[in-house]
């Protein structure tokens, strides 16, 4: 593939800036992948082409206005935007129009990005699928919630998405599809106009091909300039090796993926330790699932109680469950959250960032579900950053990905060190 949809957005950045491409020349490719794929992936729930390609003429013609100029970018459709339809993936909703941006949209237009289009959610985020397919092989999940963007960006059609995270809907979705997934720190990127699914948990994320793209983006939304990796580390990142509790229910491949890392970087002279969760920490997927569903029936009373029979059977199942959990536990379940963020200091001694698996393997066959979250329910509720870099890939074909965990707010210091981890181990897709 020689298209401008394959180029980094880095360096498609660096590209436009220097006159070397256009920005109508970049959003015409990715239109070209889309229409050669999405038959077959279905990552869309709405494009806008023209409305897309004026933008993209308009930037050509006019001075850079941020660090995302003329770059196109895709967003989840659980994020309202102005000019489009948002449907949170729910008939409910089907053509609704929002009277305003999200904020991370108007701040993802305010830098120079170009919306083409918005990418298919599950249900209001959570578990029923909505109709994309994996790109490696559409016989299997892309994975959830943020299905769309992690397949778009997989597959060249759009070199940024924007996802987010409850349980696990950037990182495993990044992982199934084979590109970089980073879920910042629990509030660093705005949630307002963001449909609220836990006000406790939700999170934005970004959906990239490298590292720096991840970074670029919510470098750009943010403000937070310190994000972007414009050199490399001046020292190798001190990784923990940390299986969780979970250990036990990962695949065999992605034990290997693990084991396999830990392996090479030992023998490139990086400073490893195996790093064991306290016992507190046992508790952590339990007390995550059970916040999760109390705040979803909570946060969907009007569907649910106005509009049941439109929602699946699925969701109904899943918020009459959180209506049965006993309010002491959900308080004992955040409870337990804040007394384990307040140790979280103690697991990363020794360590800058720590590496754990992004799921429990290589993406499942089928397209009724959107596999397991378990791998990264404890550290959504532990608020810190993480990125799922791919490494791997299964027997099947699939690619396998590790997630790379920091301390909360360490969100620089965690992708640069992501960064090195995925040059030093993995697949970097340009």
């Amino acid at each position: 593939m020689g298209a401008l949809n394959t180029l980094s957005a880095v360096e498609a950045v660096h590209r436009l800036a220097e006159g070397k491409i256009t920005s109508e020349a970049l959003v015409r490719d990715c239109f070209e992948r889309i229409d050669a794929r999405e038959a077959e992936v279905q990552a869309w729930q709405h494009l806008e082409r023209e409305a897309a390609l004026k933008q993209a003429r308009a930037a050509d013609a006019g001075p850079r206005s941020g660090v995302l100029h003329g770059l196109p970018v895709g967003i989840k459709d659980i994020v309202d935007t102005i000019d489009m339809p948002t449907a949170y993936g729910s008939p409910i909703y089907a053509g609704h129009r929002p009277a305003w941006d999200a904020s991370c949209v108007a701040l993802t237009r305010a830098a120079g990005g170009i919306v083409i289009g918005k990418t298919v959610t599950t249900e209001f985020a959570t578990v029923h699928p909505g109709k994309t397919r994996n790109p490696h092989n559409t016989r299997h999940t892309p994975g959830g919630s943020s299905s769309g963007s992690a397949a778009a960006v997989a597959d060249y059609m759009v070199p940024l998405a924007l996802g987010s995270q409850t349980g696990g809907s950037v990182i495993r979705p990044a992982a199934f599809c084979g590109v970089v997934g980073y879920k910042p720190s629990f509030g660093l990127i705005s949630r307002v106009g963001v449909k609220a699914l836990s006000d406790t948990l939700d999170t934005i994320g970004t959906f990239a091909r490298t590292v720096p793209d991840a970074a670029l983006f919510v470098a750009a939304i943010t403000g937070r300039r310190d994000l972007m990796i414009a050199k490399p580390l001046s020292a190798k990142p001190r990784v923990g090796i940390c299986r969780t509790y979970e250990w036990k229910q990962a695949q065999p491949e992605m034990m290997a993926a693990l084991e396999a890392a830990a392996k090479k970087l030992a023998a490139a002279g990086v400073g490893l330790k195996d790093v064991n969760l306290p016992p507190t920490y046992a508790s952590l997927v339990h007390a995550q699932t059970d916040i999760m569903f109390v705040e979803q029936a909570l946060s969907l009373a009007y569907e649910r109680l106005t509009r049941g029979s439109q929602l699946s059977e699925r969701l109904r199942g899943i918020l009459e469950a959180g209506l049965k959990v006993p309010l002491e536990r959900y308080d004992a379940a955040q409870a337990l959250a804040r007394n384990c963020r307040r140790t979280l200091t103690e697991v990363f001694v020794g360590c800058d960032v720590l590496l754990a698996p992004s799921a429990p393997g290589a993406a499942p066959e089928g397209l009724g579900g959107t596999g397991d979250p378990l791998f990264n329910r404890m550290w959504t509720l532990l608020r810190v950053p993480c990125v799922n870099i791919p490494v791997a890939t299964a027997a099947n074909g699939l690619p396998v990905g590790l997630q790379v965990i920091g301390a909360f707010g360490s969100d620089a210091q965690t992708l640069a060190a992501a960064r090195w981890l995925h040059e030093a181990l993995g697949v970097c897709r340009t």
